[in-house]
């Protein structure tokens, strides 16, 4: 956490430093060209040639036609400052702006998919053009204030849904386990950016997905410790919350390590045979899992303990059965009773 908190103050606030993350074109912004090809090549090899061009984190992406494809590219300038609404000539220039950032965007890509033949230039089509290997049949830009919008809304998302899961996690169970569980979860959040800043991997909504995916996860880990811990408390009343917990953690470690393990696998076959569309998805989702799990165990647990100690006390104590009541007459010594002789 401090590695990343240094790397992203560090890198933002250094003169002619790099931002404290690598944002994508979703949040960004740049230039999306739509290309319609005669044979279409692969989305590595359209990625290779844009990699020669300059071009450093390029989007590939397939439409619902098998010849066309969408190629989304980063700003190759700092964007537009954001329009003043009472200001008519902010609004012209943002507007020039952005004119000026879509047709670099295309002669990139068009310089770039050279390599594959020759363009179909002006009104003429690939069918008309018999020699053209390609043909731009749209350009449009994605602005920074796009970006910002899909930023925001992609933090409000996060913010939402830990908030869902403190409010249903109190209802369930109690306060002390929903604060432990959120910070557990807080923590698996920032750990998985500050390896983002630090290692300066692209940022795009692949990795908002995974982040709320890795917050789903570990959150679930959890639910099944707490199930296991108010098991126990009810069979084991003498004994103290501390040791409840940490046999409740051991009962549960073997389900918690063969399931982890797996979707580590599996997770770890995306990170090395995903190729670079899911490279920043699969990166988030393996230090996610791996961190989400250390936390299930060794942080939301422990917040638990720590909390209620706080607001009560940490030992469970039995609760005292109400003493057997007895009648007046009863405690009164036995009497011998005597016949009468009458």
């Amino acid at each position: 956490m401090l590695a990343g908190l240094v790397s992203a103050i560090g890198r933002q606030f250094t003169p002619g430093g790099t931002d404290a993350f690598n944002l994508g074109v979703d949040f960004k912004g740049g230039s999306v060209v739509t290309v319609k090809f005669r044979n279409r090549p692969t989305d590595d090899e359209i990625r290779g040639a844009l990699n020669k061009a300059g071009v450093a984190d390029p989007v590939i992406q397939a439409t619902n036609k098998t010849d066309e494809v969408l190629i989304k590219i980063p700003l190759e300038e700092s964007p537009a400052a954001v329009a003043d609404p009472n200001n008519p000539s902010s609004s012209a220039e943002q507007e020039q702006a952005q004119k000026s950032q879509v047709e670099r965007g295309r002669n990139t890509v068009k310089s770039a998919l050279d390599a594959f033949g020759k363009e179909a230039e002006g009104q003429s089509t690939l069918d008309s053009a018999p020699d053209s290997a390609y043909k731009i049949i749209g350009t449009d830009s994605v602005g920074a204030i796009a970006g910002s919008q899909l930023r925001n809304q992609a933090v409000t998302a996060t913010l939402l849904g830990l908030a869902g899961i403190l409010f249903y996690i109190a209802f369930r169970y109690d306060w002390t386990y929903a604060a432990g569980a959120v910070i557990a979860v807080f923590h698996d959040v920032i750990m998985v950016l500050a390896f983002f800043s630090v290692f300066q991997w692209e940022v795009n909504l692949t990795v908002i997905a995974a982040i709320l995916t890795i917050v789903g996860f570990s959150v679930n880990d959890s639910i099944v410790i707490f199930d296991r811990i108010r098991e126990n408390l009810v069979e084991n009343r003498h004994d103290s919350l501390f040791k409840i917990t940490n046999d409740s953690i051991n009962q549960t470690l073997s389900r918690t390590v063969i399931t982890a393990g797996l979707v580590l696998l599996s997770v770890l076959s995306l990170v090395l045979f995903g190729g670079e569309v899911l490279r920043s998805f699969s990166l988030a989702l393996l230090v996610g899992v791996t961190l989400g799990t250390y936390s299930t165990i060794a942080i939301a647990s422990p917040i638990a303990i720590w909390w209620q100690g706080k607001i009560g006390s940490a030992k469970v104590k039995e609760k005292e059965l109400p003493k057997e009541q007895k009648l007046a007459s009863a405690a009164r010594r036995s009497v011998a009773r005597r016949p009468v002789t009458r």
